[in-house]
Parts: C-alpha cells; structure tokens; sequence
C-alpha cells in the first residue's frame, strides 16, 4: 500500500434549497435554508420509502411577520423541496414529482423570539399508502422486469408489482423511475383490501428470479426479493441479483486504517472510513431458530391429500479429508468466498432429519385458475398458485443468510451512494508485526448497503452506511478501475 492519493475530510456541504409550499395556496412558501440547524435522508432496503429531517430555527419574521410554522402555517402534508450537493458534485434534488411532503411537525425548544422545530418529511407515495387499498384480482408473473403491463391485450400477463407502483392509476400511481427484476414464478391473488405496500413486499418474498439456472431460473435453489425507494426511484430486485458482480457492480472501495493522515490513502481506494465497525452476527442459536442454514417445510395438499415433508440444507459441513460440502448451494451467488462452515459433529444423518426450524404449508392447488371460459379455467384446476416447495424455503434461508454478517462505516458525505449498492470495504489485519500492512481477508471484501443515512449540518457532512453480506472471506479486488 505504497502509492497514495488524496482523500477528503467531512466538510460541509452545499444545502441549495430547503423550502416549504403552502397548502391552501402553492404560491406562499417560505425559505428554511437560514435557519438551517440540521438535515438527515435516510434510505434503506427494508424501508418502503426514503425519509428525511429538517430540523430548523424558527424565527417570528419568517413570513407575513409571523413564524414559518405559523405564518404558512404548516400543519402537515406541506410539499417541501430539498436540494443538496456534496463536495464531489454529487447532487440529490426532490423537487415536483419527487418532493417530500410534511408527515409530523415536532416542536424542540420555544421561547418569545424564536423556536427550534423538527420536521419529519416522507414522499408521496407514503402518504397515498395510507388511502390507497387494492381490491381486484391479480393474475400471472409477480414482476415483468420493467416492461409496461397491457390489461388489454393480455390480461394474464402478471406485472403485479408494475401495475401497483405506476400502471394502475387507481392505485401508487408513481412518477418516479421503477428499477424491477423479473420473476419466473406466477402468483395468483386477490387484494383483498391490502395497502400497497404491504403488498409488494409480501410478493418479495414469494418471487424466482428469473436467470440462468435450471429452466432458465433459480428455482429450488434460491428464491427472494426486496423492494424500497432511492433517491432515484423504487426498486424491485432479487437478492442474488445485489450480490452478482456483473449486474451489481461494486460503486466504491472504503479502507479503515488507523493512520492519523485523512488525507491520503492507497491508491485503488475511493475513500477513507472516518468509523468502523464490524459485527458478524456470530449467533449460533439465533442463526438456527430463524432457518438460516437447515429449514423444513411440511406441505399438505387437501385437492388430493398428499402429505410431503422437505428439509433443504443450506449449510456449509466440513468433511473429514478436510474439503466442504456446500449443502443446497446450487446457482447461489454469494458476496465472499462462501457460506459459513458448519461443524459435522452436529449433523443429523437419515432423510429430511436435519433441520432447525420447521414451516406448515396447505398447497393451494387449483385456486383462482386463470381463463376466459370454464373449459379454460379446468384444464388447469389441477395447478398449484404457489410452488411452495421451491420457494418458501430458500427464500427463509437467503434472507437470514444476507445478514449473516454486518459491517458499520462512516465517511465524508457521499451522496452517489444508495441502498443497494455494492461496495468494498478493507480494514487492516491484526498482526503481532507492527509494519505489518495486510488487509483482513476474512471481514474485508464485497457488501451491500442495507440502509444508509447523510448527516448534514452547516459545518459538517457524514454519510453512514450499515452494510451487510451472506459470507465471509474477501473475494474480488477493492480497485473499482478509476
């Protein structure tokens, strides 16, 4: 790690807009960027929709010689609009289509003069979740990866998740950009009166993405989706697909070190850690409750009462000449060099015998066949909506396997990054040399950033990102080729 470029310290940032619409007139606004104390945006994958902090001086000649608060006044529901640029010219803008919109007015100090108030802002859409409720049925494929439904050329043709965020103006009807992978499974169902959200993500979990396995998917191998928002829109993705290198490639490599320079690291780095923190998740009897690596479903189907019992196996044993035997391993695409490496001793051998966590399952065969005529819809009462087998599982298993161990790194502000993202993190090895200059190779190596917050104040900016993976040893190279 000989050769050195410049890196930056947490300065401030360029706030270039913060203001707030009336709601009885879209003319009246007022400015809080003078009073600005504190900002934060939040984005997550296990968050239905980014979220954002103003915290604010409130003054008593903000507008029409009153308080912004009650001058607009702000009751709640104001549209805001926020613009702010980092020092690498990085810029989030959420204007129109894109604006936040006051979800909770929170005052923190008051006084004659002057008060200090919290505001709690979310997107449209949050707010349309609460009034929308979907109550027609749905049929086909879960996801169409992007493509535009046609309900009328072909009304089986599925986009569920398509319909719900912008084709269906009766429901989200969102303006912003959608990034979805496509599904291999279709998934029959009704609303039932469900609130949109609810809904796209109790389909995260019951989608194949669609790839190069079996048939042209991952099915029985892995199974899982998640789905939030960014700054640059609402995403639908598969977990193999934020782990595959080549459809997710790594956005930025982030090396700790305890060197006291902050203005230099490595060349091939992005960026130097200000914190870090490592968690690997190193619990045994968690792990085994939630299914992670040995997981039984019992399937009962009442159409012809058969009764099956399968307990896939995840998980990673050592064997006695020393190599590995990867379980249910097939088509997965793991962020390290593997899963971990379970102990042999506590194998159970005979068929279907090994497992932690068991699921019940009724299949739901020949429910809400799709046709236009009876003779249609009977040709195919005798298939299952939901191939349970193949999905519920693997899908218990990959979502418990991504968290399996967490990474906590703080850096200046840098707001080209975003949930989702994939990124390379390296922290030096302990080593009893103290010249030594090696990096950890079993923490260090690719991530995914699970949530990420900016922190932004008129004198400083961090971004903090909580960063997760499915393995451990580092694989790959940190350089991302700038």
């Amino acid at each position: 790690m000989a050769n050195q470029v410049s890196g930056r310290a947490a300065e401030p940032t360029s706030v270039e807009e913060v203001t707030v619409f009336s709601n009885p007139s879209q003319e009246d606004t007022v400015s809080l960027l003078g009073g600005l104390v504190r900002l934060q945006y939040w984005e997550s994958i296990l968050q239905d929709s980014i979220r954002a902090v103003v915290v604010f001086v409130d003054s008593g000649n903000a507008i029409k010689d009153k308080t912004a608060i009650d001058g607009l006044p702000i009751v709640g529901q104001e549209r805001v609009a926020l613009r702010f640029k980092d020092r690498e010219g990085n810029q989030l803008e959420f204007q129109d289509d894109t604006a936040f919109y006051v979800n909770k007015v929170t005052p923190l100090s008051d006084d004659t003069t002057k008060s200090m108030v919290h505001l709690d802002l979310v997107p449209r859409e949050y707010i349309m979740n609460e009034k929308v409720r979907l109550n027609k049925r749905f049929n086909g494929k879960i996801s169409l990866g992007g493509e535009t439904p046609n309900a009328t050329s072909n009304k089986d043709a599925g986009g569920h998740v398509e319909k719900i965020l912008k084709t269906d103006k009766k429901y989200l009807a969102t303006k912003k950009d959608i990034d979805i992978d496509k599904t291999s499974n279709n998934y029959n169902f009704i609303g039932n009166n469900r609130k949109p959200f609810y809904t796209l993500n109790w389909l995260s979990k019951v989608g194949i993405p669609e790839g190069q396995g079996e048939d042209g998917h991952y099915k029985g191998n892995t199974a899982g989706f998640f789905f939030w928002e960014t700054s640059e829109g609402f995403k639908f993705k598969a977990i193999d697909t934020l782990l595959d290198k080549q459809k997710n490639p790594q956005k930025k490599s982030i090396l700790f070190n305890q060197t006291v320079e902050t203005d230099k690291i490595p060349a091939g780095y992005d960026i130097k850690a200000l914190a870090y923190d490592v968690d690997n998740l190193v619990d045994v009897q968690s792990k085994l409750k939630m299914g992670a690596y040995t997981n039984r479903i019992v399937m009962f189907d009442p159409f012809n009462c058969h009764y099956e019992v399968i307990a896939p196996n995840a998980g990673v044993t050592q064997g006695e000449d020393g190599g590995t035997s990867p379980g249910n391993k097939k088509n997965l695409t793991t962020a390290g060099k593997g899963l971990p490496v379970l102990n042999k001793e506590f194998d159970i051998e005979g068929n279907n015998a090994d497992y932690t966590r068991t699921t019940y399952m009724t299949i739901d065969t020949g429910t809400l066949p799709v046709g236009d005529t009876t003779k249609e819809q009977l040709n195919k009462s005798k298939d299952p909506n939901f191939d349970a087998k193949s999905v519920l599982n693997q899908s218990i298993m990959r979502y418990n396997q991504l968290f399996s161990q967490k990474t906590t790194v703080t850096i200046p502000g840098d707001f080209s990054l975003h949930a989702g993202d994939a990124i390379f993190v390296d922290a030096p090895q302990l080593e009893t040399n103290p010249e030594a200059d090696n990096v950890n190779d079993q923490s260090g190596g690719l991530y995914i950033i699970a949530a990420l917050c900016h922190f932004i104040t008129p004198k400083e900016t961090y971004t903090k990102l909580d960063l997760i993976r499915d393995s451990f040893g580092r694989k790959g190279n940190h350089s991302t080729g700038r």
